[in-house]
């Protein structure tokens, strides 16, 4: 494993993406605890492009136009459907958040999972990236370089879903912050759906 891997997974964990912000988004909503699922959840969505890229699936979606679309539209549906629930006030940031964070878990793992299942460039990742550090049927070390990458992306989310749980408190208890913060996340996950829509392969 070369530093030059860690670095570049480190950089593209690191860039908020839709699991970064979901996961931002219901630590600020539910606490830590829910952050740390979400979390997990987002890590994950990241086994079936792992197992995509093993078994050539990977390269089926990168060499069909009609797969590709089809899940990306997928995505780009789920990320719309996620802003219009954020903007409404009944998703993550609703006002009754504070008062109520019991929200079932298995929602939080669901809707993480899903976040980055309908996510076609991580399939392409796989494909595209992981190989410059394994060869040509290096199994072993493709496992072992995809497992770092999804504890690099559980730590750093869990950073992110932690240090908004530390701050519910003082935002969510102010009406107009939260209403600016619901503008930003539903804005963001159309400008991610947008992007999404735009990737070619």
């Amino acid at each position: 494993m070369t530093p030059a891997f860690l670095v570049t997974a480190l950089v593209i964990v690191a860039t908020p993406g839709t699991g970064a912000l979901y996961t931002i988004a219901t630590g600020l909503a539910r606490g830590a605890r829910a952050a740390v699922v979400a979390a997990f959840a987002c890590t994950l969505g990241i086994v079936p492009h792992l197992v995509a890229a093993i078994t050539g699936l990977a390269a089926l979606l990168h060499a069909s136009g009609v797969a590709f679309a089809v899940l990306k539209w997928a995505g780009v549906a789920y990320l719309l459907l996620l802003a219009w629930s954020t903007w409404r006030d009944d998703g993550e940031l609703a006002p009754d958040a504070l008062e109520a964070p019991a929200v079932p878990l298995r929602r939080v793992l669901a809707a993480g999972i899903t976040l980055n299942l309908l996510n076609p460039k991580l399939t392409l990742f796989f494909v595209a990236f992981l190989p410059q550090f394994a060869g040509p049927g290096e199994l072993g070390t493709m496992l072992a370089l995809s497992a770092v990458f999804m504890a690099l992306t559980f730590v750093v989310f869990v950073g992110y879903g932690v240090f908004a749980a530390a701050m519910r408190d003082r935002v969510l208890r102010r009406p107009s912050v939260m209403t600016w913060l619901r503008r930003i996340f539903a804005a963001t996950f159309v400008a991610l759906g947008a992007r999404l829509a735009a990737a070619t392969r």
